[in-house]
């Protein structure tokens, strides 16, 4: 395997090695080789990742093959365990001065956790969580949240710019981005459920939720968030773009900072109850507006 850029990549061209290859990194690793970024991709199961080669991505078998000479490592994983095990494998091939962009919402305590580890490995830990599912990832329209050494910046810019269409520099020390991505999917959380439960009441009230939809359409309480998510549910089509285990996953993390924070968040929590009937039914693995079955009686 090649440590450095290939030779017709343009000088300073980060070499980006992607740990994780799901529905997330797998659509940033794509954004990032249209850039004319040399990718690495790595996933537990090769599989996933093999569909890169494609594209023109380097699939390795090993975690530490990825990351041997790469200048940017991005994981995009799902939980912080998974996070801290692969970095874990990975430890062998990485070398000081690497940046380490992790995109993967995994909570505050698993936050700080990491940057120490970083930290004792000489890499730079940059917490760049991204704001978006399937579609932006694809297409590099994501936001993405960032907090860590400005340092960095240069180094890190040309993978920001092909995976999102904006960045937010949330501040100099990991864990703000964390944060920040909480609040933001709390909004989202909350937001999905609302729309399911109109679906929900709709139809028990013997109304076709087309009505509902329509009474909404270019007013000021409309949103494309709500025509997409029925629009899933009314076709039944619930591809996920964002996970409903994904989401039931966020919503526990948000739920513990909250806690710490000394806060109660009652519709969190509730949204938190409906994810987990949700998926003990069996729609887990679909979108997260399959918390529309949660609210179905038997």
């Amino acid at each position: 395997m090649t440590t450095a850029s290939p030779a017709d990549t343009p000088p300073g061209t980060p070499v980006v090695a992607v740990l994780g290859t799901g529905i997330m990194g797998s659509g940033m690793a794509r954004s990032m080789l249209r850039a004319g970024l040399p990718v690495r991709g790595w996933n537990r199961t090769r599989s996933r990742a093999e569909p890169l080669s494609a594209h023109g991505a380097l699939v390795t078998d090993t975690a530490e093959e990825a990351v041997r000479g790469a200048d940017v490592v991005l994981t995009a994983l799902n939980d912080g365990p998974a996070v801290a095990d692969t970095f874990r494998d990975a430890t062998p091939g990485l070398r000081p001065g690497q940046v380490w962009l992790q995109s993967s919402t995994i909570g505050t305590d698993a936050t700080t956790d990491l940057a120490h580890r970083a930290a004792g490995l000489g890499l730079v830990y940059l917490d760049a969580p991204v704001s978006g599912t399937r579609q932006p990832a694809e297409q590099g329209t994501l936001t993405v949240f960032v907090s860590g050494p400005s340092s960095a910046r240069a180094t890190v810019l040309p993978v920001l710019e092909a995976i999102g269409q904006r960045t937010l520099w949330v501040g100099e020390e990991p864990g703000a981005a964390t944060r920040l991505k909480l609040v933001a999917n709390t909004w989202v959380i909350n937001m999905v459920n609302a729309v399911a439960e109109c679906l929900n009441l709709a139809e028990g009230l013997d109304l076709d939720p087309r009505l509902f939809l329509d009474a909404m359409k270019g007013g000021p309480l409309d949103t494309p968030y709500l025509q997409g998510k029925s629009a899933a549910v009314l076709s039944g089509d619930l591809s996920p773009s964002f996970a409903l285990s994904t989401a039931l996953k966020d919503t526990r993390l948000i739920l513990e900072a909250a806690e710490a924070a000394g806060l109660t968040l009652d519709l969190v929590e509730a949204s938190a109850e409906r994810f987990t009937r949700a998926q003990a039914a069996g729609h887990g693995d679909e979108d997260m507006i399959a918390t529309y079955y949660a609210g179905r009686r038997p």
